[in-house]
């Protein structure tokens, strides 16, 4: 063996430790892709169910919506039928028994008058 032989060995050694020693990180990094591509997998495993729950719960909550909106304009009908109706019973009996009242009180203060003053004529 000549000196160039030996350095050629040496130098083939030093690249197959380099070699050696550049795989070993290779194969960590691989290991950690392949577990991101099933913790990836898992996650679009899982998201696929929960997005398609999500759809359904909207959708059934805009149908709710929708009926909660039907309630509501019912009632804000029933609110104004309410009204004119108040107005209407006011209108046509507010002042028919305003005036029954006022002629009954001014009749009972007529007997307490009336009374009050035999009461007076006594003592």
């Amino acid at each position: 063996m000549s000196l160039g032989d030996v350095a050629g060995l040496i130098a083939a050694l030093a690249f197959v430790l380099l070699v050696g020693f550049l795989a070993y990180p290779l194969v960590k990094l691989g290991k950690v892709l392949e577990e991101t591509r099933v913790t990836v997998r898992g996650i679009s495993d899982g998201t696929v169910p929960l997005l398609s729950e999500v759809t359904t719960t909207v959708a059934s909550t805009n149908a709710q919506l929708v009926k909660v909106d039907s309630i509501t304009d019912n009632v804000a009908q029933v609110s104004t039928n309410v009204s004119a109706l108040t107005a209407l019973f006011a209108a046509t009996l507010g002042s028919p028994v305003v005036k029954v009242a006022a002629f009954s009180y001014g009749v009972r203060q007529a007997m307490n008058g009336r009374s009050s003053g035999r009461s007076r004529r006594k003592g």
